[in-house]
């Protein structure tokens, strides 16, 4: 229904006040800036970033100084992770850094490999634990570093059988697996390219971004569970090769039953149970036509050897959320990515040898990219494929528990959905860590991981998959406060734009990037004279890299992230970002999920449209209507009370879990949905044609 501008009415709110037809409720709202968690001088002397510092001869620097050091001295920056890390590889005599965004290259002459970096351990500590498995079935499989060599060696040899080589690449339609893991890890050693897509994706969509890359092998999962239902991918998967002109093989993992999964790799598994991914005892022929087994594949042991390649050879194509358009296949290299989550996980998530790190993700977004990134600092990591709402709210925080997961990270939408379900989860005893990201968390998010548990680190960052990292982040040494991300990371000068192009501070503006990042794109792939590249990134300032997203700067150094510059609300000339707005509308405990849309274009002001998904057993009364409109009011201005308000089913989210605003917008504008964005990107496409308004009749 759509909500009268006439209901606005003069009735002041208080909590618990009963209207007509039900009771508005909200989260306690939380001042933004309020101080949630501060080091104690045992966290900031034993902390990864400290021991850093001393080893760099600058003992008791203060975080802001180290910061304005990396960014100040980027070579001698970028060359100390090299040498305090270790790297394995040659670093070449050749400058650190040449050229000018976006035409940068790093370390010339320089070599090493992904895949060596990561399992440099295998041979001294063979027996550490490198990778648990979990899925929502509650079957489980473990991998020591030995046996993740060893299956590493065993699949880079059948790549090479199937003839991959160095810059040949390899794509993979796969599940948040051990197998993934282990097939990425096998590419990177032999110099190939990896590019994964999660097997909820439909096929145009995964066929969109791989016949851009002309993949040599496809590896694909038979099928995958999700919310307790089991999908049989195996006709989807016949869709995707027979589209793939460039392919010389298939490889299948997996039955496409419902079986299939906990017999992939290791002894059979069933719910519940503990299994370790090795030899496996199930064989058989591919139940895809003219594919090969994951079996085949790793049917012959071959010692494991790394091909050394040059920093800034491809390591991976990871691809833009691909809404609208095709999706951009966005490079990383080998040197880039190592030194950049070397950094980023040991010194802002301080994530080293004991710890067990576990982000909720799938293979078809930039933070199960991150996640396996663990191994480069030594630490398990935690698979888990699967629904995180299955059986319930509460699925990740049991698998924290279980596991003794030390580091957990997850999309801000999940903090926040545990948040308004009232979960309390126990059992959190050696976590120290949180991570969020994908969308801001808002301060009543924050306020309520420290209500579960007051010492843990909350650690919001937010970059994106353009460099498979965080801009601005957490870092042990600093204080954490409710909606502020504490830092700008080491080595990323960031700075927030004005109107005029001009550097501000304490002031909502365009997140900017004044200095170049190793992990930036090395290229878009098939885009030779990087007329796409620059025009995603460089079109509105030369040679400085705009990212899309408002920032507030704080003079302490703290940063607000306010949502998409491309969605803004601009209202009567207040330009605000959207999650301000969903803060106050998602307060309210009958609401599960929120949109709002300004439909205004160039010098002509539109309409400001709220759209409401509600919580099961809730429907949008009038009263709440009327709630809606004056807490926004108060809160906001007036110039932000939407003009109507309308309850949907849901709220149209990418399968990494995005807000699909702009495309919304294009379609009230008129555009068709299926114009609008890219349906298989979308995990709710079902829901977009909620989003069709019928004409107007009169009236605002």
């Amino acid at each position: 229904m759509w909500g009268d501008d006439t209901l606005c009415g003069r009735v002041m709110w208080g909590p618990g006040m009963t209207f007509r037809r039900g009771i508005v409720r909200m989260v306690a709202m939380v001042e933004e800036g309020a101080l949630l968690w501060e080091p104690t001088p045992e966290v900031v002397k034993n902390a990864r970033v400290t021991q850093y510092a001393e080893w760099l001869g600058r003992p008791g620097v203060t975080y802001q100084d180290l910061w304005q050091w990396s960014v100040d001295n980027p070579d001698a920056f970028w060359v100390s992770i090299w040498d305090y890390f270790q790297v394995l590889g040659h670093r070449g005599d050749g400058p650190t850094i040449t050229g000018r965004m976006p035409e940068v290259e790093w370390f010339a002459d320089s070599t090493l490999n992904y895949a060596a970096n990561a399992l440099r351990r295998a041979e001294t500590d063979p027996d550490k634990p490198a990778v648990i498995s979990r899925d929502e079935t509650g079957a489980r499989r473990t991998l020591t570093l030995g046996e993740l060599a060893d299956e590493v060696g065993r699949v880079r040899a059948g790549l090479v059988r199937l003839g991959v080589g160095r810059g040949d690449r390899v794509a993979a339609y796969i599940s948040n697996v051990p197998e993934a893991l282990i097939a990425f890890l096998a590419t990177a050693a032999l110099g190939a390219v990896w590019s994964s897509c999660s097997p909820d994706f439909g096929a145009a969509s995964v066929i969109d971004r791989f016949t851009q890359i002309q993949p040599k092998v496809l590896i694909a999962s038979a099928g995958y569970s999700y919310g307790g239902r089991w999908f049989d991918r195996t006709p989807v998967v016949a869709d995707i090769a027979a589209a793939l002109p460039s392919l010389a093989a298939t490889v299948v993992v997996g039955s496409p039953s419902a079986a299939g999964p906990s017999s992939t790799a290791g002894s059979p598994s069933t719910a519940g149970s503990s299994s370790t991914a090795g030899s496996s005892s199930v064989a058989g022929p591919s139940p895809v036509a003219g594919a090969s087994s994951w079996e085949e594949l790793r049917s012959v042991a071959k010692p494991l050897a790394f091909e050394p390649v040059p920093f800034g050879h491809p390591l991976w194509v990871l691809y833009s959320s691909g809404t609208t358009g095709l999706p951009k296949p966005i490079v990383h290299s080998h040197g880039g990515i190592v030194l950049e989550h070397l950094k980023a996980l040991s010194f802002h998530q301080d994530l080293g040898d004991d710890d067990v790190f576990f982000w909720y993700s799938t293979t078809g977004w930039m933070m199960w990219n991150y996640l396996v990134g663990g191994l480069l600092v030594g630490a398990t990591v935690v698979l888990y494929d699967g629904s995180a709402v299955h059986p319930d709210t509460a699925a990740l925080w049991r698998i924290v528990a279980e596991e003794g997961v030390t580091y957990f990270g997850t999309g801000a939408p999940y903090l926040t959905a545990s948040m308004k379900a009232g979960l309390k989860p126990e059992g959190l005893t050696a976590l120290r860590g949180i991570g969020s990201t994908g969308s801001p968390l808002p301060p009543e998010g924050f306020a309520w991981v420290y209500d579960i548990k007051p010492e843990v680190q909350l650690g919001s960052f937010s970059g994106g998959t353009d460099v498979c990292t965080g801009f601005v982040g957490g870092v042990p040494l600093l204080p954490v406060r409710a909606g502020v991300i504490p830092c700008r990371c080491l080595g990323a000068k960031v700075e927030s734009y004005g109107p005029a192009g001009e550097s501000v501070t304490d002031e909502v503006g365009e997140l900017v990037v004044t200095q170049p990042m190793p992990s930036m794109p090395v290229m878009f792939w098939n885009d030779p004279g990087g007329e796409r590249y620059r025009e995603s990134y460089f079109a509105d300032y030369p040679g400085v890299w705009r990212h899309g997203d408002w920032i507030k700067i704080q003079a302490d150094g703290g940063c607000v992230i306010y949502g998409r510059s491309d969605s803004t609300l601009n209202r009567g000339g207040v330009r605000m970002g959207t999650s301000e707005f969903y803060r106050v509308v998602e307060r309210f405990d009958q609401i599960a999920d929120s949109l709002v849309i300004d439909t205004g274009t160039l010098g002509k002001e539109g309409r400001l449209l709220l759209f409401v998904a509600m919580k099961e057993g809730h429907t949008l009364t009038d009263g709440l209507i009327m709630q809606l409109r004056r807490t926004l009011r108060t809160e906001l201005s007036p110039r932000h009370v939407p003009d109507q308000i309308r309850e949907v089913p849901g709220v149209p989210r990418t399968l990494s879990g995005k807000k699909l605003e702009v495309p919304v917008r294009k379609i009230l504008l008129g555009t068709p949905p299926e114009q609008a964005a890219n349906l298989d990107a979308m995990a709710n496409p079902e829901v977009l044609r909620h989003f069709v308004l019928p004409p107007r009749t009169g009236g605002r």
